[in-house]
């Protein structure tokens, strides 16, 4: 016996999204704590290095279990058509139409709504692993630094590399709309999210300050050669975790990743907030004068 676990994450052209692999998971952890081989087949799309539907021999295999999604479709029905030798099984489906082929096409549909009866999510009793959160805060254009900007080619280094890494990344704007559900309309708003994250990745000062001021280690990246205000500001606050445009690589950004994630940067991150003092009195002096 051995089972090919699929679902709409397994096609070329299919839909992937978290309570689908988390469903797709649930099947196979169950098949394999009952001693049951089993495969998992995935879109080279989501998961280059995975099994994939062409590269699963149908010979290879006993049954074939559809889990999750919707019940429809030609993508379904190839599936029939590929493994018809094989007992075809559906589980935490959702079910439109019983009298498609895509439906009538399985040995045996365990439904988790359509058929008279609705059932809890496979997703809701997978296991997960628990997952560092990135909230990454980007500088705009920044035209007012002329021919010192890198901000282009600055992004590029560091989203290519919170891509490759297995975090939750979160984008974040300072940028504050009370009509856009997408942004925050207060200032504390903003803090309170930046408080939810275990890491911020930056090139702007506002995403520095305030993550500091959360107690939220950043590794802040000054998108302007030769230093701008980024590596102005993390010097008056004594950051160490600061990268210069000219020095922006994989490897410094791992370093200052290991660093943010070690017991050292409670040093900084503990502190309170404060710093200001000085640029409030002269201002209080000015006004008062």
């Amino acid at each position: 016996m051995r089972v090919l676990v699929t679902g709409w994450p397994s096609f070329l052209h299919g839909e992937a999204t978290a309570g689908d692999v988390l469903s797709m998971r649930r099947v196979r952890d169950a098949l394999d704590g009952a001693g049951i081989d089993t495969d998992v087949a995935v879109s080279p799309v989501l998961r280059p290095d995975a099994l994939h539907l062409d590269d699963a021999d149908p010979a290879r295999y006993t049954h074939l279990v559809f889990a999750c999604g919707p019940v429809h479709g030609e993508q379904v029905e190839w599936l029939h058509q590929r493994y018809a030798a094989c007992r075809r099984i559906a589980v935490g489906v959702s079910v439109v139409d019983p009298s498609s082929r895509a439906v009538a096409g399985f040995h045996r549909l365990l439904a988790r709504d359509g058929l008279g009866r609705e059932q809890a999510d496979l997703a809701f009793a997978a296991d997960t692993a628990h997952t560092a959160v990135v909230g990454i805060v980007l500088a705009p254009g920044q035209h007012e630094y002329g021919g010192r900007r890198r901000h282009e080619q600055v992004h590029k280094v560091l989203l290519n590399w919170v891509t490759e890494r297995d975090v939750a990344r979160l984008p974040l704007d300072t940028r504050l709309d009370s009509a856009d559900w997408r942004h925050c309309a207060t200032p504390d708003q903003f803090v309170a999210l930046l408080g939810r994250v275990d890491v911020v990745l930056t090139t702007r000062l506002h995403g520095l300050v305030l993550a500091l001021r959360a107690g939220i280690p950043a590794i802040a990246v000054d998108p302007v050669a030769g230093g701008g205000k980024v590596t102005a500001q993390a010097r008056t606050l004594g950051w160490p975790a600061l990268v210069a445009a000219e020095h922006v690589c994989a490897e410094t950004l791992d370093h200052w990743w290991r660093w943010c994630a070690s017991p050292q940067v409670r040093r900084y991150t503990d502190k309170p907030p404060g710093g200001t003092g000085t640029l409030v009195a002269e201002l209080l002096g000015e006004v008062l004068r």
